[in-house]
């Protein structure tokens, strides 16, 4: 999956209004609830660990983007590039947030699942989010072109049979003047609310509230917001 050439070209898609909303809201229910000891589960470049620090919470990111992880601790975050079942510590809580379980194929996604109850104590809260089939269908497809600096970057999504096909292609400009070129892609999988209602129930969780939410659009909620508990 090409997510070490997406951390390459993030920095250049403006999403950081998107960025801040949605880390508002998760950031909002940890604040209300007095929650501490988190573990942010595909955290990226470290936006919402920078937000967790500032608020002085203890925090581990983890993703399994070396890149990404890089960028981490360039700004000296608390965060390591392993897989979620490498992981030995408990939490109170973790986090995925922006589509973490959607690039999660479905044959895997109770494992991962499963993996998530393991690190966490009895009582601790799983928070997360995934897109909508409108989310899918209406706001995420379509193409991107940017021409920034040295750089050209094309991005082509779309969905089809319940996945969502993002090809990215970056050129950069050499000391010669010449072009590289490389290009990879990234795959998202729809899930359904009844199916990881299903799938949480059975890994030991209480879903305590699924929120519809507005990210991209004001038209349908784009995105879900599932508040889950460890009862097993």
């Amino acid at each position: 999956m090409g997510l070490d050439l997406y951390a390459k070209v993030e920095p250049y898609l403006d999403f950081e209004e998107e960025v801040y909303t949605l880390h508002k809201e998760f950031l909002r229910f940890v604040m209300v609830n007095d929650l501490n000891n988190i573990i942010d589960i595909g955290c990226g470049q470290g936006y919402f660990l920078e937000n967790l620090k500032v608020n002085k919470k203890e925090y581990f990111g983890i993703d399994l983007s070396v890149e990404q992880i890089k960028v981490c601790q360039e700004k000296n975050l608390n965060a390591q590039a392993i897989a979620l079942k490498d992981v030995k510590e408990k939490f109170d809580c973790a986090t995925a947030i922006f589509d973490v379980l959607n690039y999660i194929p479905k044959k895997e996604l109770k494992q991962f699942i499963k993996e998530t109850n393991l690190v966490l104590n009895q009582g601790a809260y799983f928070i997360f989010d995934v897109n909508s089939l409108f989310g899918f269908e209406e706001v995420a497809q379509g193409c991107i072109t940017i021409d920034v600096e040295d750089k050209f970057i094309a991005i082509d999504a779309n969905f089809e049979n319940n996945k969502l096909q993002t090809d990215i292609t970056l050129f950069e400009k050499q000391e010669n003047g010449m072009f590289s070129k490389e290009s990879d892609s990234i795959i998202q999988e729809y899930h359904s609310k009844e199916f990881l209602t299903k799938l949480l129930k059975e890994s030991g969780f209480e879903i305590v509230e699924i929120k519809e939410f507005n990210l991209h659009t004001d038209d349908n909620a784009d995105k879900l917001i599932f508040i889950c508990k460890k009862i097993a």
